[in-house]
């Protein structure tokens, strides 16, 4: 929560919030609504889920609501690019409640939409469960591709380790995060725009048009 206050002070642009079950949920929820972001963040499977309002009845736990879902509430989407292709999981989403978004934030007005998104393996049915906030509308394609970045952020952690030594240092300590991490961290963010530089996309192929026909 520290971390999301400083860049909500310094005014760091963003609009939505994602994060594993390590983080909790709670208190971050809370900070989040206040501050006018969406969210996608991981909770466990026992985590406990309830409608109210105009939506249809839901309650229990996130895995006992997921064994309820017909075939016909599941849709196959792709959370990004991996290595392999694209990240394709089975997806349902549950919208439970519409919240007027001014008792939380006053700078904000509308419906926002308390939900729960839910992720199926395609291999092997296992399921991932995440909490949402969102503006009331928001879709599922939105949601998934938010929680889908917590991979390249993931594979950007992988790879200031491997790299750049981000691991070998006390973390715990002071000099640890204001010397090493942020030593490791400016140096990784220059590589990044120093291979994105290099690594140019291919410009878009246009169809080439047929040669104009020459009047007699």
């Amino acid at each position: 929560t520290r971390m999301i206050a400083r860049a909500i002070a310094a005014s760091v642009p963003f609009k939505w919030v994602a994060g594993d079950t390590v983080y909790g949920v709670g208190d971050i929820e809370q900070q989040l609504r206040r501050a006018g972001k969406g969210y996608v963040l991981g909770v466990s499977s026992s985590h406990v889920f309830r409608s109210w309002g105009k939506r249809q009845p839901v309650a229990g736990k996130a895995e006992d609501i997921a064994r309820t879902r017909r075939p016909s509430d599941w849709k196959r989407l792709s959370a990004g690019a991996g290595t392999k292709g694209p990240r394709l999981h089975d997806w349902c989403y549950l919208e439970l409640a519409d919240l007027e978004v001014e008792q939380f934030n006053s700078a904000n007005d509308g419906l926002w939409t308390r939900g729960l998104l839910i992720r199926r393996h395609i291999a092997d049915g296992d399921l991932a469960f995440f909490t949402t906030w969102c503006p009331a509308g928001t879709s599922i394609e939105t949601l998934v591709a938010v929680e889908g970045h917590r991979w390249a952020i993931e594979d950007s952690f992988e790879t200031a380790k491997n790299e750049f030594g981000l691991d070998h240092n006390e973390s715990r300590s002071w000099h640890g995060w204001h010397r090493h991490v942020s030593l490791v961290m400016l140096a990784f963010a220059m590589m990044a725009a120093i291979r994105h530089r290099a690594n140019p996309p291919p410009p878009k192929k246009t169809k080439r048009r047929p040669p104009a026909k020459a009047k007699a």
